[in-house]
């Protein structure tokens, strides 16, 4: 593995540097800003895979100099910070996987410490169904010490600290771009129409557009196209920086633009996307993850892995017709941190996602009420 350590004065410009120097496979370690001459600049640390040859063959090299360190014959150079790190995560891997089978060893071992018969039975109900429903390990046990630390504890206001909602919306969103990143099949395209026939529908003036940044798959374009023929909508497609940048210049002719951004290539992550797109992190430019709630945990961290980004500012569950539980939607907002913007449902398109609230929120988790249900029943 060969990791390098990267300075800029800004994310971007040193995501243009990974890939340069390490290509579009390299993975980033760490990402972060530190001081550098007395001023602030981002640091970012990228490794790539080595084949086994070449690791053999740097081995073989260190190996050569210290031989001839050790006659006399030359003076090799002192590895760098880079290389006695690299040699570490080399040596490191195994111990890594070990670790985390060790972790939910240790998981399953603090689970029966928890001193259930303590808590009021109401609590202990809570608890056991959001297990039920997928909640993982981590989440339940800070419940747990919430609701540990008095029986007059309830489990919303708990989970109101732990995930919250920004509705989708001008009240709460003043930025003009909103870009829509996920994985392919996540719902992106929908949520783009369902989001800008809703702002039609609440202010029929206003000035929509919809974009399609998805070179790569007709369907989805046209699709998004139509719709947008259909409802009077506004429509461009973007493929580089400069499409982008025609864009922007455009953005007085409009009030909201929604973008369909597509899904990430394998070992690609966000920033580099949007580097690549000209969509630098912007005070009127706003990401928002668009996720389905029934993929498995290790598919949640790699797309928070892979989807970090300064530009990322909220979190959209779709497809909530779909699932059969809803605890990954608490799961995903506890690690994150993101609030949820938005919950999308149903097949058709028109009244098809609400702006999310947190009681809609938990009466999906308690109760499995999508947000139409729950309008229709309070209009009946």
């Amino acid at each position: 593995m060969q990791v390098k350590t990267f300075h800029a004065k800004s994310t971007a410009h040193a995501l243009l540097m990974v890939k340069e120097s390490l290509g579009d496979d390299a993975v980033i370690l760490s990402n972060r800003t530190v001081d550098q001459n007395g001023s602030k600049v981002c640091e970012i640390m990228a490794a790539v895979e080595r084949s086994e040859s070449k690791q053999e063959a740097a081995r073989a090299a260190r190996a050569i100099g210290k031989v001839r360190a050790a006659t006399g014959n030359d003076h090799p150079a002192q590895p760098t910070k880079d290389d006695v790190f690299a040699e570490a995560l080399d040596a490191g891997m195994p111990f890594a996987q070990e670790w985390c089978r060790l972790k939910e060893h240790f998981t399953a071992l603090l689970k029966p410490q928890m001193r259930l018969e303590e808590l009021a039975p109401r609590q202990r109900v809570a608890l056991d169904y959001l297990e039920r429903e997928g909640v993982e390990d981590e989440v339940i046990m800070d419940v747990y010490r919430e609701l540990h630390l008095g029986p007059e504890r309830t489990i919303l206001p708990i989970l109101d600290s732990m995930a919250s909602a920004r509705p989708f919306g001008a009240n709460h969103w003043l930025q003009k771009f909103h870009a829509f990143a996920g994985p392919n099949g996540a719902g992106k395209t929908s949520c783009c129409i369902r989001l800008a026939l809703q702002e039609k529908k609440r202010r029929p003036k206003a000035r929509v557009c919809v974009v399609s940044a998805d070179q790569s798959r007709g369907q989805g374009r046209l699709v998004l196209r139509h719709y947008a023929d259909l409802s009077g909508l506004a429509f461009r497609e973007i493929a580089t920086a400069d499409d982008f940048a025609q864009l922007k210049s455009e953005a007085p002719l409009f009030d909201l633009v929604l973008i369909d951004l597509p899904g990430l290539e394998r070992n690609e992550i966000l920033d580099a996307r949007l580097l690549r797109l000209g969509m630098l992190p912007d005070d009127d430019f706003a990401v928002h993850l668009t996720l389905p709630p029934f993929l498995c945990p290790a598919q949640y961290r790699t797309f928070e892995k892979h989807y970090h980004s300064e530009s990322l500012q909220s979190l959209i569950w779709t497809k909530l017709d779909e699932a059969c539980t809803y605890g990954a939607m608490l799961n995903v907002a506890a690690r994150t941190g993101l609030p949820v913007s938005a919950l999308s449902y149903s097949a058709g398109f028109r009244d098809g996602i609400r702006p999310a609230d947190t009681e809609m929120m938990w009466r999906l988790l308690f109760k499995h009420q999508l947000p139409g249900q729950q309008n229709s029943k309070e209009h009946a």
